[in-house]
């Protein structure tokens, strides 16, 4: 089954998008799925992220695999819906894509083991954890303004039931710009799965209905522009899509400004490390 969640006069409401075109709200109408207003499949308390977890991504950068993974978390504010706009501050440059395969929580957990995990599962969705690294510099690793500005997660435009689809099996997960594929990847390259970061997490923080649990990302998240238009899809399932657009908005002070630093470039366009400092100390960030 897919799930979905629409703003529907004027109020958020869940229903099942149906082969036909048409979704199917609970309670019995039907909507034209052409013309909806989307909203992302989920309602968290809580968005938690890993951080390297494909060996795609490990081996761009030249990293060593770390003995577990680590996360951090995005505030549910983050939350953006299939067709919305994905907002670049005008004068930024540095708003790259991540697609990844979002699990939405369907049971309270704590203290579950892998093997059980997928009984907790509510479902899977496409998602974009998007990141605008002009501000790496700041917020010392918590990649809070990197990762969590307002509608810098969509998801959707459905989510799948776990009792319809797991990733268990392999997937084919992958990531296109004006449509040109630029980010692929799979089960194999996947080091931790989501039963192990899931069983991970719930040892020590419980995970609730609608929490959101974003697995990862494969090599070559880049910049995106302003016009671009940004899909990630999941083999078999629905596809998401986004516009990049311009906003005017007023960063200037208080607090960090936006800044092209050598973690910037290393990040956001994958440049070795040592080059990436070269770069910034000649002046060669243009």
């Amino acid at each position: 089954m897919l799930r979905v969640r629409i703003l529907h006069a004027g109020e958020p409401r869940w229903g099942e998008l149906k082969d036909d075109g048409v979704i199917l709200l609970d309670g019995g109408t039907e909507v034209a799925a052409d013309g909806a207003h989307w909203l992302a499949p989920a309602e968290p308390t809580k968005i938690i992220a890993v951080h390297l977890t494909y060996q795609s991504r490990l081996t761009e950068y030249q990293a060593k695999t770390p003995p577990e993974p680590s996360y951090f978390m995005k505030p549910p504010t983050t939350l953006n819906g299939h067709l919305g706009e994905l907002r670049r501050p005008h004068g930024t440059r540095f708003l790259n894509y991540e697609g990844e395969i979002a699990v939405i929580v369907g049971r309270e957990m704590k203290g579950v083991k892998p093997e059980r995990v997928h009984e907790y599962v509510a479902g899977f969705a496409p998602a974009n954890d998007v990141g605008l690294h002009d501000f790496r510099h700041a917020d010392r690793g918590s990649m809070l303004r990197v990762k969590g500005q307002d509608g810098f997660l969509p998801m959707g435009p459905a989510m799948v039931t776990a009792d319809q689809w797991t990733p268990d099996g392999g997937f084919e997960l992958t990531t296109r710009i004006n449509g040109e594929v630029v980010q692929h990847g799979d089960g194999p390259d996947l080091i931790w799965d989501y039963r192990y970061q899931l069983a991970d997490l719930c040892r020590v923080i419980t995970l609730v209905p609608g929490d959101v649990v974003l697995t990862g990302t494969p090599a070559n998240s880049r910049p995106m522009d302003v016009g671009d238009v940004v899909e990630v899809e999941i083999a078999g399932l629905p596809a998401l899509r986004n516009t990049v657009v311009d906003w005017d908005v007023d960063l200037s002070g208080p607090g960090d400004q936006p800044e092209t630093s050598a973690n910037t470039l290393h990040v956001a366009l994958a440049i070795p490390e040592d080059e990436a400092e070269r770069r910034v100390a000649a002046g060669e960030v243009d």
